[in-house]
């Protein structure tokens, strides 16, 4: 009896160490797109067995910097420690000139790539982008956007519209919100007069019928999003958001290895698969190294971004 609970004991104890409980930390509020990108790869991580459990913590405000430094100061060198972030936090980083910033964390994979979409509450006057964006350059201070956090891909978009059709983008009202159901409340409130997000993002109420998409923007018309593209409507702009998840600072080379095995792993699951599919992402994974290179290489690039829509110096 010893020796089979001695063995007993010496299974669970090696299931215990093969699966261990990771800590995600979100620095978003719950809602928006790095929640659900957190919550559908811990979803698919458990499903293939690759941790026992998830401790999840959603830490928002100031694009995700808030979140990152927490992360950067309590998880260092805790290998089944991870953060979710993309390219919102990069813009953000610069725009709030913060005193943490990506390199003091460890790549590990860029995930996922969704398109933005512009929306109005169903009741808008704005029935396509033509009429919102006539309105725009009439009175650009009228008409105010809800998005994403200050210097963000949905702020970034709108920059870019702006430059493009004419209208100072100092003279933008941007409204940023730390979290997609914020967002989404403001937009169906009527408390801002457009709203800019990710296309999974208002998903639900879309279809619920409590907001139209007026344009998407992608490069050609997306499948499942009735809407022509911002391209389509006459204004030569395209933009693509993506999201990653990182390992703390710290990491020894052999303990990121492995974090990066088991996103490997979890990224050919069944379950990543359907969750793709369901919310509307591409898949635009990429690991370790090259990821680190295309971080650097994209750090620089949207610094340009933002300095020629003028949100920085």
């Amino acid at each position: 009896m010893r020796v089979l609970l001695a063995a007993v004991l010496s299974i669970s104890a090696a299931v215990a160490f093969a699966q261990p409980s990771l800590k995600m930390m979100i620095p978003a509020n719950p809602g928006g797109g790095w929640d659900q990108t957190g919550r559908n790869l811990a979803a698919a991580m458990q499903s293939a067995k690759l941790v026992s459990g998830v401790q999840f913590e959603n830490k928002g405000g100031a694009a995700g910097t808030i979140g990152l430094a927490q992360f950067v100061n309590s998880a260092k060198g805790d290998p089944n420690a991870v953060m979710i972030g993309g390219m919102v936090m990069v813009g953000g980083i610069i725009l709030n000139k913060s005193a943490v910033n990506l390199s003091q964390v460890t790549p590990i994979a860029r995930l996922t790539s969704e398109w933005e979409v512009i929306v109005v509450p169903a009741n808008s006057p704005h029935k396509n982008l033509d009429s919102l964006l006539k309105a725009f350059k009439d009175n650009p201070g009228k008409v105010s956007w809800g998005g994403g956090s200050a210097g963000g891909t949905d702020h970034i978009l709108v920059g870019l519209i702006a430059k493009e059709v004419g209208v100072d983008p100092a003279q933008i009202n941007y409204i940023a919100h730390s979290g997609g159901g914020e967002a989404t409340a403001a937009i169906l409130s009527g408390a801002v007069s457009a709203g800019v997000s990710g296309v999974s993002e208002f998903t639900d109420q879309v279809e619920a019928g409590a907001m139209r998409i007026l344009a998407v923007s992608s490069e050609e018309p997306v499948e499942g999003v009735a809407a022509p593209t911002i391209k389509e409507s006459g204004v030569n702009v395209s933009l693509m958001n993506w999201r990653a998840v990182f390992g703390p600072p710290e990491l020894t080379a052999e303990q990121r290895d492995a974090v990066v095995a088991e996103i490997q792993e979890m990224h050919d699951s069944e379950e990543w698969k359907q969750a793709l599919e369901t919310n509307g992402w591409t898949d635009f994974f990429k690991t370790g190294d090259e990821f680190g290179t295309f971080l650097n290489d994209e750090i620089k690039r949207i610094e340009g971004v933002l300095r020629d829509i003028g949100l920085v110096e």
